[in-house]
């Protein structure tokens, strides 16, 4: 293979932005500083296609599904799914964060601080009946303008319950909705070739802005927190993925694109559009995909789920604070409940946190500042362990209905390992 056909493969470019991006940012820091808006303006043209995307595919989903009972039963699926999942992520984290102990010895009054008012005050505001008031939205308009999720979800759920209502005059309506479809993931298409210059900007600007120094005081929470998301991924979901027959490398494998172009922008948003496509070719039917994958990116977060605990107890380390086996046991309670509450919003590990931490009232609120510094570089594996507990949430809520199309699954395999799948979405 030559080197000009190597270098068009999507993966190839995208590693390569993001060590160009890395070498910027360490050489020329301001320069990095400078890129941030490639980064910025390559994830807004693909949150601009988010929300239509994700109204298309639930709505032809549900149309073509029929059966109301059936979508109200692979959505209740999912629900408990994401639960059981999410929670065993905060489980493996408390373990892992009482072994290694990061906090441990650390002084404090050393550490580099940044300012965290934006943030508490916004986690003080955090509640459940605001959250839950909030996925009803008060226009169709606003919901898809403002690209809330959640909303769009809501709106698209019933659009979807009413069209399938029609049963045959609603045909039509389905066949324009599936013909855009079409024409939104060829645009997608077209944003993803800038996929490496986004990443290029986002990298260069992380190292510029923040430099590797940061990383050392608080070196030990960061390796911690990685090696956490490596096992849960690597023994906790390749149980479930071999439970359901099929094989992770070979998901990782498939997916290896998204997870590059994540890498560099620490933003799972950023692939959401193609993550939906590639699990349709993968084998999960587009009504599995439609309801699945955007509730996930709301509710099933095991990347963020592993970071909010391990950092709480870092903290109570850090101060010295002593956390009893029912003390521990409530901080997963609550952080079953706030890392739901909080989807969404920008900054949202840290407003979590800040709730997290003035619901248990045992450890400072200020310590979050002590975070600032390295958590811009721990969000790109949260965004990624999010990424891949997705994908693998629609397969197996896909086989659970028997709406896994294993002729189209072995097909993408065979294509992946012959290295002829289509780099596009």
């Amino acid at each position: 293979m030559s080197a000009l056909k190597i270098f068009k493969n999507l993966t190839v470019q995208v590693l390569t932005a993001i060590v160009i991006g890395v070498l910027v940012g360490l050489i020329w820091p301001d320069v990095g500083k400078h890129m941030k808006p490639l980064g910025d303006t390559f994830i807004n043209a693909v949150k601009m296609l988010i929300a239509p995307i994700i109204f298309l595919t639930i709505v032809l989903g549900i149309a073509k599904m029929g059966d109301m009972k059936k979508v109200g039963k692979v959505g209740g699926k999912a629900i408990i799914y994401f639960e059981i999942v999410t929670t065993f992520a905060l489980i493996v984290g408390l373990i892992i964060v009482n072994i290694i102990k990061p906090g441990a010895g650390l002084d404090f009054s050393h550490l580099p601080k940044g300012d965290i008012s934006q943030f508490t005050g916004d986690g003080a505001k955090l509640n459940w009946v605001d959250y839950l008031t909030h996925i009803v939205p008060s226009s169709m308009v606003a919901a898809f303008a403002d690209g809330d999720i959640l909303q769009v979800l809501f709106f698209s759920l019933l659009f979807g319950f009413g069209l399938a209502a029609l049963g045959e005059k609603g045909k039509i309506i389905i066949e324009f909705l599936d013909k855009l479809s079409q024409v939104f993931f060829k645009v997608i298409g077209y944003i993803m070739k800038a996929a490496p210059i986004g990443a290029f900007g986002a990298m260069a600007f992380t190292i510029g802005n923040f430099g590797l120094a940061s990383l050392v005081p608080l070196g030990k929470l960061m390796i911690s927190v990685y090696l956490t998301m490596i096992i849960f991924v690597f023994v906790v979901l390749n149980l479930i993925c071999r439970k359901y027959g099929f094989s992770l490398w070979n998901y990782l494998r498939y997916i290896k694109d998204e997870i590059l172009i994540v890498l560099g922008t620490s933003s799972s948003e950023s692939v959401l559009p193609r993550i939906m496509d590639k699990m349709e070719k993968f084998g999960c039917s587009k009504s599995v995909v439609g309801l699945v994958i955007p509730t996930g990116y709301s509710f099933n977060l095991d990347g963020t789920c592993i970071y909010l605990v391990m950092s709480t107890v870092f903290l109570a380390q850090v101060f010295g604070v002593h956390l009893s086996l029912g003390h521990q046991l409530m901080v997963i309670l609550i952080l079953m409940l706030t890392s739901k509450g909080a989807a969404g919003v920008t900054g949202s590990g840290f407003i979590v946190l800040a709730s997290t931490l003035s619901a248990l009232h045992l450890i400072p609120v200020t310590g979050l500042a002590l975070l600032l510094g390295v958590d811009r570089f721990m969000s790109e594996g949260r965004a990624i362990i999010n990424l891949i507990g997705n994908g693998i949430a629609s397969i197996i809520v896909a086989k659970s209905e028997k709406e896994f199309d294993e002729s189209k699954h072995i097909e993408a395999v065979n294509e992946m390992k012959n290295g002829h799948f289509s780099t596009t979405a």
